[in-house]
C-alpha cells in the first residue's frame, strides 16, 4: 500500500497536519533537540511543533549517536555565517535521578555560573522520549553525560492531558523547553503564545483520540 502524503514541514499526513499551530518565538538560546526514533510519527508528540515554532533550533533523530558528530552537534557553529563564532556551551535539559548511577549513568557536572548572563551563547539540548526511552538515550552517549544539566525551576502545572506521566511535574517536550527558555532569558510570557497554541494542539489530538 502507498503511504499517506505527508506534510513536508511538520511530517504528519496532510489530514493531521499541526503547522497551523506553529507559533515563532524570539529566542537567543539555541535549541538542539535529540529525538528518539520512536518518536518520530507519535501522533501526540510536540518536539515537531517546538521546532518549527523556534527559529534557533535542529532536530537529529537518533538513540546512539557518532561520538564526533555528537560533539559537533553540541558546540559546532550551525550556519556558515557562524564560522568565526565561538564554540556554543552546551546544557542537558535533563533531571538528576538518584537512579542515575544504577543505570550506570555517570553523575553531571556542575553548571557554570558564568554561563548564564549570556544565553546567545548557550545551545540546550533537548532529549525526546518517554523517560524510559531518553535515559536510555543518555545511557548509550556518554558524551552526554558530560553535559550540565539545567534544574528547571517554579515548574508550572502540565498542560499535556493526552498524554499520561509517571510523576506529577513532568512535562512535554514543547512545555519543558518554554520553562527552560524563559527561566534562561527570562520573560516568560514571551512563550504564552507558543502555548496557547500548544493547548489547541492538545484540544486537536484530544478531539482525534476521542473519535
Amino acid at each position: 500500500m502507498n503511504p499517506r502524503p505527508r506534510c513536508p514541514a511538520c511530517l504528519r499526513p496532510h489530514s493531521a497536519c499541526i503547522c497551523r499551530w506553529a507559533t515563532p518565538v524570539e529566542h537567543r538560546t539555541e535549541v538542539l533537540i535529540l529525538q528518539h526514533p520512536g518518536e518520530v510519527h507519535e501522533a501526540k508528540g510536540t518536539a515537531r511543533l517546538l521546532h518549527l515554532s523556534l527559529p534557533h533550533s535542529r532536530v537529529v533523530t537518533g538513540e546512539r549517536f557518532d561520538p564526533g558528530a555528537l560533539q559537533s552537534l553540541l558546540t559546532a557553529p550551525w550556519g556558515p555565517s557562524d564560522t568565526s563564532a565561538p564554540p556554543r556551551h552546551a546544557l542537558l535539559l535533563y533531571p538528576e535521578a538518584l537512579q542515575d548511577a544504577a543505570l550506570g549513568i555517570a553523575p553531571p557536572p556542575p553548571l557554570d555560573p558564568t554561563w548564564l548572563p549570556r544565553p546567545e551563547r548557550l545551545r540546550l539540548v533537548v532529549l525526546d522520549g518517554t523517560w524510559r526511552k531518553s535515559r536510555k538515550m543518555l545511557h548509550l552517549n556518554p558524551l552526554l553525560q558530560q553535559l550540565p544539566r539545567l534544574p528547571l525551576q517554579a515548574l508550572p502545572t502540565s498542560r499535556y492531558r493526552i498524554r499520561t506521566a509517571r510523576q506529577p511535574h513532568q512535562l512535554s517536550t514543547l512545555e519543558a523547553t518554554c520553562a527552560a527558555l524563559a527561566q534562561l532569558e527570562g520573560g516568560a510570557g514571551r512563550f504564552a503564545p507558543l502555548l496557547a497554541a500548544f493547548d489547541g494542539f492538545v484540544e486537536q489530538q484530544a478531539a482525534w483520540q476521542g473519535r
